[in-house]
């Protein structure tokens, strides 16, 4: 079981690395094509059927780049086609959040004082709530909404406030708002599977049997994209919530979820004007600042208790049945407490880290992962051992996580 345990802290890890490794490739190739596409210009030298042009330099070299609307009076031996950073993005976070919060669903999925399901209800809840985001939006985006770009991204944006406010009924404040993210890259990795790379493949189709393409499926695949262009920046936000308590943990958690869309459009909205020679729009950034300190601001009010630290869940009874758990629980209120507490009361520290709370038994032992992995088989808590853990305490933390895990 010990084997286990750390097997599976370096799985997460390496989905996690993988998740990450992946996103900023997606990513990268998205805000360069982007701004590629922003930065095109129509000369007299184009060749027939080429709609802009643009001239880069990097890495020591010159790259003259034409762009075709609808496609080329020929096709080209060699297509490079953007499409798997979208799929081994999506793939390698749909993993991370089997890894983390399915597997882990008593500790990082179900807050039991918010709604008291067991494991495969609400992860049930969790994969149904992700699908529907996609299902939602390509509707709208085929109706005749789909027509009016202001009034899509504002029916979607309600969309995404209902959806933050329901995620906080349903799951761990840290659970909704990587939800949140899942339930938006869905949206972005489901655009480019489902439209981009069918409409462009209809394209080449057309070429290849000396057909005409139409130009409609360019048009479709150019505004899903720049949907995903303005959804990043709020995923990578949502990506990194699970850090920072203020921003997952706080009674307003839904409305600040809310807020980073606008904060990220505004932001996307100033590089995209620019990255268009349309001038530098400032005042985005005057809003996008004013927001940020709305944000802080909101993030200062009540804050919410740690996941399911006064009821007990049933993966944790094992633990609290160990011969070990009272001298556990001793040494972990008397060494960790005075910090993973609703009040801290270390100099300094204002915030629970990460909102763990073991200022209770039910707590410790709902926690029993995470506090072997920190205090047990590694030394990374207490931070610079402030509180003088003793080796003997960190081997009982050890034996009665293995203890439990074996019941």
């Amino acid at each position: 079981m010990t084997d286990y345990a750390i097997f599976w802290e370096w799985l997460s890890f390496a989905v996690r690395w993988t998740h990450v490794i992946t996103a900023i490739a997606w990513i990268g190739s998205s805000f360069y094509f982007i701004a590629l596409d922003l930065g095109l210009r129509k000369t007299p030298s184009l060749p027939p059927l080429a709609h802009g042009e643009e001239w880069q330099v990097h890495g020591g070299g010159f790259y003259h780049i034409q762009k075709y609307l609808v496609a080329p009076d020929f096709l080209p031996e060699h297509l490079t086609w953007f499409k798997w950073e979208s799929y081994a993005t999506w793939l390698s976070g749909f993993s991370l959040l089997v890894v983390v919060y399915y597997v882990g669903a008593d500790l990082y999925l179900i807050d039991r004082n918010v709604l008291d399901v067991p494991q495969w209800g609400a992860i049930l809840i969790s994969m149904a709530s992700i699908g529907l985001g996609w299902l939602l939006y390509d509707t709208l985006c085929k109706s005749p909404l789909g027509n009016s770009t202001y009034g899509l991204m504002g029916v979607l944006f309600v969309i995404l406030v209902a959806m933050a406010w329901a995620y906080t009924q349903l799951f761990t404040g840290r659970a909704a708002m990587l939800h949140m993210g899942a339930f938006t890259a869905t949206i972005m990795s489901a655009n480019v599977f489902m439209i981009i790379i069918p409409n462009q493949k209809i394209v080449v189709a057309d070429l290849k049997a000396g057909r005409v393409p139409a130009a409609k499926y360019g048009k479709i695949a150019k505004q899903r994209s720049l949907h995903n262009n303005y959804l990043t920046l709020p995923v990578i936000f949502f990506m990194l919530s699970s850090h920072y308590p203020l921003a997952f943990a706080t009674q307003w958690n839904w409305l600040i979820a809310a807020l980073i869309f606008l904060e990220g459009v505004l932001i996307r909205h100033f590089f995209n004007t620019r990255h268009a020679r349309k001038g530098q729009p400032y005042w985005t950034w005057a809003f996008a600042i004013s927001i940020f300190f709305l944000i802080a601001w909101l993030s200062s009010g009540p804050k919410l208790a740690g996941g399911a630290d006064t009821v007990a869940a049933p993966s944790s009874q094992a633990f609290m049945q160990s011969p070990h758990f009272e001298a556990v629980a001793d040494t972990v209120l008397s060494r960790c407490s005075m910090c993973h507490t609703a009040e801290p009361v270390w100099e300094g520290v204002s915030q629970a880290p990460r909102n763990v709370i073991l200022d209770n038994p039910v707590a410790i032992a709902n926690h029993a992962v995470q506090v072997a992995m920190q205090a047990g088989y590694s030394h990374a808590m207490p931070p610079g051992n402030v509180t003088e853990m003793t080796d003997e305490e960190r081997a009982m933390l050890v034996a009665w996580y293995r203890d439990g895990s074996a019941r």
